[in-house]
């Protein structure tokens, strides 16, 4: 194989949006970095400029619904794309359901999770489709690897789909920016301290349980203060019913990056996280965290960081209490060291 690869990159939209998004933008712009020949295929750009070196090819925005068929349609223009633009020396690596990748890392819990339902919950073309579109994504005969973005995720696509154990690699974690302000080392008063809440997906996410919690936190805290940054506050204040509007704030969609030297603890409680960016995010400016297990994450934390997802609110509590304020190493594993581990990945699995 060439010292320099010719790369392909596949998502729905190109920018620093989301967490796969940011995942695909970064580690185009590491790629390209390192001398590498990158494309993105995508239906839109989003947020910033395109990086410099990097060519994009945005085909326009599809109809969001019905999702699955959002799905086929983008599937549809990159296979068109690629078979009119023959390349053999190209590495085709997929962030979506394609049909003609040959590297695919998959950000999320797998939906083949749907056939632990009784079975006539599962006849209906969604579900069937989205089998089909998933399956695919991992069984078509071009795939070389399956890359899970976490341990917990690995072990779900072993779980679901036991007949690409010899595709299935080991994780790559995403990485952080590296221009996060640390958390200033100060002593937290008794009776009061910030706790930070990000994540736009709240419910997935676990705000009504984070909720809850400081709740009870407030009892021996009363000045106490609540930031939660990602959903849109009209959809959560009912959440905040009762709550006195200095001790919570409800910011929207914004950029954390600013915001998480100003929290005590960040608070993650999710019922579903596939790995967990604003986990990682906190961990480099130096936030300690309590999330749960539910978190692809998690297997990376210390056992004091992380409690089982249904454990009493008296629980949450009292760990809560052990970990607010206190002094923690900013960790970071940057995106160069994600690129890095691709680029091997490539190597391993790629033949031509």
């Amino acid at each position: 194989m060439s010292s320099t690869l010719n790369i392909i990159q596949i998502v729905r939209r190109f920018g620093p949006v989301g967490g796969m998004e940011r995942y695909v933008w970064e580690l185009s712009r590491e790629l390209t970095a390192a001398g590498h020949q990158v494309t993105v295929l995508c239906e839109e750009i989003c947020g910033d400029d395109v990086p410099d070196g990097i060519q994009v090819v945005a085909f326009g925005k599809i109809r969001e619904k019905p999702r699955w068929l959002a799905h086929l349609r983008f599937s549809k223009r990159i296979s068109d794309w690629v078979a009119a633009h023959p390349d053999e020396t190209r590495i085709i690596h997929s962030h979506e359901r394609t049909r003609v990748h040959h590297f695919t890392t998959f950000h999320g819990p797998p939906f083949a999770k749907v056939k632990e339902k009784a079975w006539w919950k599962r006849i209906s073309l969604r579900i069937m489709a989205n089998l089909y579109l998933e399956k695919r994504e991992f069984c078509g005969p071009q795939v070389k690897a399956v890359i899970p973005n976490s341990t917990l995720i690995a072990n779900a696509l072993a779980h679901y789909y036991p007949d690409v154990s010899n595709r299935l690699v080991q994780p790559i974690t995403p990485g952080v920016v590296a221009h996060i302000p640390v958390r200033p080392d100060h002593l937290v008063e008794a009776d009061a301290g910030v706790i930070g809440f990000v994540g736009k997906e709240w419910k997935r996410k676990g705000l009504d349980i984070a909720v809850k919690i400081v709740s009870e936190m407030r009892r021996m805290r009363p000045n106490l203060t609540f930031i939660v940054a990602g959903p849109n506050p009209d959809d959560i204040r009912h959440l905040f019913q009762g709550w006195s509007e200095e001790i919570f704030q409800l910011l929207g969609e914004t950029d954390s990056t600013h915001l998480y030297g100003q929290f005590d603890l960040l608070l993650h409680p999710a019922r579903q996280e596939p790995y967990g960016m604003v986990i990682a995010e906190a961990r480099a400016a130096g936030v300690p965290v309590l999330v749960s297990d539910a978190c692809g994450i998690a297997d990376e934390l210390d056992e004091h960081a992380t409690l089982p997802l249904d454990a009493p609110i008296t629980d949450w509590v009292k760990a809560c209490e052990l970990r607010i304020g206190k002094a923690s190493k900013p960790f970071i594993r940057d995106w160069q060291a994600v690129a890095q581990d691709q680029i091997t990945c490539y190597r391993q699995h790629s033949t031509g």
